[in-house]
């Protein structure tokens, strides 16, 4: 072993700590974040994900990626949303019906008929109260990023078309994996029945269930409209997608790679917004031509009304009923 002088031990120990501090400040803090998402490879979100680890990774120098996984491939969206809770996901985009499970205030984004437009809701969203929202994850395991846009779910089946609510008495409707939106069905006199979004297909084509309810997007990439050619129109939900990462992905970041992240997920929502216009109008005029019987002319008075026991139910809670009120305060 060759022995070295003491000249030699301290140029020896500054290049090591030299190196050290070079390896700390880029490889070691270094890493792939993975992103679930269960629509298909080219739809908005995913692509609006995507865009988002682009900007990432360019602002921090490469050192950030964000890796998408799309079409379920970690698994539905229930099952996404446990495993980001638990850090074994790092980014999550979810429908707020679901992640209302775990954070209350996204069962008042998914009541159904609250939200007068699209443009109404992206008032709201866009604002204080949206900011305050996604504020309000962290106690529950995640942090709020940005908000993306799902359009208005309505109604379709293979049945019979719906043209008031006597129409869906006894149909069995397939819903997310939410008691808000079996209430909501039950509502209306149709059966609910709570299925994973990727078990939707199989089970028009099987006759197991009549119908679903979803955006005009998700309704037609999907087939669904091959197997349920009435779509009904009662917008009767316009609640958003929602962003998230994981508290502990969160944490592992510093204060500039948060803002990073968040003006990241902001811009991808602005983005997102566009690819989703251009589909939605696509989406619909492939219906049409495919000769979907669509039923615009809707009285959705007696669907608003049918809500009653739901809207008496969230106002037994002081803060849903406060927000709610905010909400349809907003101009």
């Amino acid at each position: 072993m060759p022995v070295l002088n003491r000249a030699e031990r301290t140029r020896t120990g500054v290049v090591f700590v030299a190196l050290l501090i070079a390896l700390c400040a880029t490889g070691a803090a270094a890493r792939e974040f993975r992103a679930a998402d269960t629509q298909t490879e080219d739809y908005p979100t995913v692509q609006a994900l995507r865009y988002m680890g682009a900007l990432i990774a360019e602002r921090s120098g490469g050192r950030h990626e964000v890796k998408v996984f799309h079409s379920r491939q970690l698994g539905e969206e229930k099952e996404t949303i446990e495993q980001t809770r638990v850090g074994a996901i790092d980014l999550n985009r979810t429908n707020v019906a679901l992640i209302g499970n775990f954070v209350p205030a996204m069962n008042v984004l998914a009541m159904p008929f609250l939200f007068r437009s699209i443009e109404h809701m992206q008032k709201v969203l866009d604002g204080p109260i949206g900011s305050e929202i996604l504020g309000s994850f962290e106690p529950y395991g995640f942090v709020g990023l940005a908000f993306y846009d799902s359009g208005a779910r309505s109604i379709y089946n293979g049945a019979r078309p719906v043209r008031n609510v006597a129409d869906l008495k006894g149909l069995r409707i397939r819903v997310q994996q939410s008691e808000l939106m079996s209430q909501m069905i039950r509502a209306l006199g149709a059966e609910p029945v709570e299925m994973p979004y990727g078990q939707v297909l199989a089970g028009l084509a099987n006759h197991l269930i009549d119908g679903a309810e979803n955006n005009w997007p998700s309704y037609v990439t999907t087939d669904h409209y091959k197997h349920a050619g009435y779509l009904a129109l009662t917008e009767h939900t316009m609640s958003p997608e929602v962003l998230v990462i994981s508290l502990k992905a969160w944490k592992s970041l510093s204060a500039d790679e948060q803002t990073i992240f968040r003006e990241a997920a902001q811009r991808s929502s602005r983005f997102m917004r566009e690819k989703w216009r251009d589909l939605e109008e696509q989406s619909q005029r492939k219906a049409e031509t495919a000769g979907v019987t669509i039923v615009r002319d809707i009285d959705r008075k007696p669907f608003e009304d049918a809500m009653v026991a739901i809207y008496a139910k969230a106002g037994q809670d002081p803060a849903a009923a406060a927000l709610i009120e905010r909400i349809r305060k907003v101009e």
